[in-house]
């Protein structure tokens, strides 16, 4: 192997002749888990986002103790492409565990920042090196071993600020908001950061293949992860009752909604006007959320995977006895324990018919933290109004990292209770009401709810088979007819669930159908196709379980229509599949499920592929975006392989 090069040699000729590329850059810390540096990274992002510059940030952690490999991941884009992308621009190398690995899955050219010790130069010589002594530094910062391990981070921060032309005061800005303006903490971490810069500016040659410039693209907005999102939606949607069990990744959301309960449900006695229970453990949560429903309250619960598992005997009585109630699932790796810190979208079949039997659920499929909060709300109004457990579907990527967003528009709409029958309306109805009729014609009956003072509210709920009057009953005919009822409820739910958002391009025969957090690569995926091959395509973006009537007019009017989900077997396609019956033969799979967040590139290279097969046969290809030999995935970097085609 060629003698390396030093990071003088490697940088001049572009410092004499080439352009730099400007707010266009990911930068990924990989460090170990417990060593404090989710404030660093936290700063330097939001230090990136304080100049104007569209970023968002990923945090990939292991599942069990502290000591393990954990990396953060910045992507900041000038145009606004913030979905993961494959390629690491720079790199800072803090974790002797994996410090070969993640230098060998860099691209060639990209820049890597490591800890002196770790002694990475020999690994490539196509690559620009910084060696850094930070135990050096941080020792004259502090007498404190384990405060010198904390500042270590901030120090990496100031080197990184110095070499990519981010500004010194933002950072002091975004040191202030991450540790609340405590001066105790403040100043050590300046310092660090203070001492990071002047190393770089006295040692390093001036890198000159990407900088920060200041631009206007974030003015007015936030950065928030999913899960909080949804928190603060969930309270002004009036939740009351907050039921859970903690599990990787929906506890934030959980903890979130608590804190500003806390803050913002009190009355003018300091009284709390919600009620929070901590269950046993899954089944339980989602049976007091139920019981909560059943009683009036605007209840919910949060989990993942194995949660939704161990829920199903209650969400089947809630179906079957109509009984109100949402439940977040935050998506994570499966089956069984899987990856709990790592992304998919592998749930979708088990929300959408969740219980033995005949079932059918609605279920509402954010892709931004902003639909976070508006669907934390609408969950809650359609739940009652259904009177049937409503499944939010978002993932561990949506939920637990952090996105820039627009501020959420405060709600101007009033809470939808549904059908409930009051005292007066039982006066004028003379008792003569049945729990489980159908009288309207849309498959949803009323309900009353306990303590309304009239001597015909009381009805028996059952979960069992009964009449429409909830009378017990094994009738054939009873339960086809109340089965056919329940259908016809989820028929009615298709006018009222968000609608998908559609992009119709004049002349595209290519259509693309995706959901959830896949939406950021997909939209950057289709500039690349137009960009770089003149592909033009047309996108629907689904938002809700039931499928509604422009899912077939989409199909219909393209030649190829892709579907792209982040699990193996392709649950979605396989639910569109059998909605547009005819076309079907037009629907392809492209799958992504390495437990990173899809990225546009392997969208982009699986088309290409596709297209190329055309003429073959067999329409019904499957494109698998895994792990390949290319791959560093106990490094946590993907490389860049092409996706494997199976027929």
């Amino acid at each position: 192997m060629p003698e390396p090069q030093t990071a003088t040699a490697v940088l001049e000729p572009v410092r004499s002749g080439g352009e730099p590329i400007v707010n266009d850059c990911t930068i990924h810390v990989a460090t170990v888990n417990g060593s404090g540096s989710q404030s660093s990274n936290n700063v330097l992002m939001r230090s990136i986002f304080q100049m104007g510059v569209p970023v968002s940030g990923k945090n990939m952690f292991p599942s069990n103790i502290a000591g393990l490999p954990t990396w953060f991941t910045i992507r900041a884009n000038k145009d606004g492409w913030i979905g993961r992308k494959k390629e690491v621009d720079i790199l800072v190398c803090m974790n002797p565990q994996t410090g070969r690995e993640d230098v060998a899955a860099l691209p060639p050219g990209a820049i890597c920042i490591y800890d002196a010790p770790l002694s990475l130069k020999s690994v490539r010589n196509d690559v620009i090196f910084f060696e850094i002594p930070f135990a050096k530094l941080a020792t004259a910062l502090s007498d404190d071993s384990r405060l010198r391990k904390l500042l270590t981070n901030m120090i990496y921060v100031g080197v990184i600020a110095e070499l990519m032309g981010i500004e010194r005061d933002e950072i002091l800005a975004a040191i202030n908001k991450q540790f609340k303006g405590k001066k105790k903490a403040i100043d050590p971490n300046v310092a660090a950061i203070d001492k990071g810069i002047e190393f770089a500016r006295a040692n390093l040659p001036k890198q000159n293949l990407w900088r920060i410039e200041r631009m206007n693209a974030t003015a007015g907005k936030i950065v928030v992860d999913g899960n909080a999102a949804a928190a603060i939606g969930a309270m002004f949607g009036g939740v009351t009752v907050v039921t859970w069990y903690p599990i990787t990744p929906s506890s934030s959301l959980c903890e979130s909604l608590i804190e500003y309960l806390r803050h913002h449900r009190v009355d003018k006695d300091g009284k709390a006007t919600f009620a929070v229970a901590q269950a046993e453990d899954e089944l339980a949560a989602v049976g007091m959320v139920l019981g909560a429903g059943w009683a009036g309250a605007r209840s919910m619960t949060a989990t993942a995977g194995p949660g939704i598992s161990l829920m199903a005997e209650f969400i089947g009585l809630g179906y079957f006895a109509e009984l109100p109630g949402v439940v977040w699932d935050i998506q994570r790796v499966g089956p069984s324990t899987g990856l709990p810190t790592r992304t998919a979208q592998g749930d979708i079949n088990q929300v959408a018919y969740l219980s033995h039997g005949d079932t059918q659920h609605i279920v509402l499929i954010p892709s931004s933290v902003s639909e976070c909060f508006d669907f934390a709300i609408e969950a809650l109004d359609l739940a009652e109004e259904f009177q049937t457990p409503v499944f939010v579907l978002s993932d561990l990527d949506l939920g637990m990292n952090n996105w820039m967003s627009d501020p959420f528009k405060y709600p101007e709409k009033p809470i939808r209770r549904g059908k409930v029958l009051t005292k007066a309306r039982l006066e004028e109805l003379k008792g003569d009401w049945g729990r489980y009729r159908d009288i309207d014609g849309d498959g949803i009956p009323w309900r009353t709810l306990p303590g309304t003072d009239h001597p015909m509210a009381s009805y028996f709920t059952r979960g069992s088979g009964h009449d429409a009057n909830a009378r017990y009953s094994e009738r054939p005919q009873d339960y086809k007819t109340l089965v056919d009822r329940l259908a016809k409820k989820i028929e009615t739910a298709k006018l009222f669930v968000p609608k998908p958002v559609v992009d119709s391009r004049d002349g595209a025969r290519i259509g693309f159908i995706a959901f959830g957090t896949t939406d950021y690569a997909i939209e950057e995926s289709r500039h690349q196709l137009r960009s770089e091959h003149g592909i033009e395509t047309s996108y629907l973006r689904l938002r809700a379980l039931p499928l509604t009537a422009e899912l077939k007019s989409f199909v219909a009017a393209h030649d190829r229509v892709y579907v792209v989900e982040q699990n193996r077997d392709g649950q979605m396609g396989d639910i569109i599949k059998l909605e547009v019956g005819a076309d079907q033969q037009k629907i392809r799979k492209i799958l992504h499920y390495t437990g990173l967040p899809c990225d546009a590139r392997t969208i982009t290279d699986a088309v290409l592929q596709m297209e190329a097969t055309t003429e073959h046969p067999e329409p019904l290809l499957l494109i698998r975006a895994d792990a390949h030999a290319g791959d560093a995935p106990a490094a946590g970097i993907p490389g860049t392989a092409s996706p494997r085609v199976e027929d």
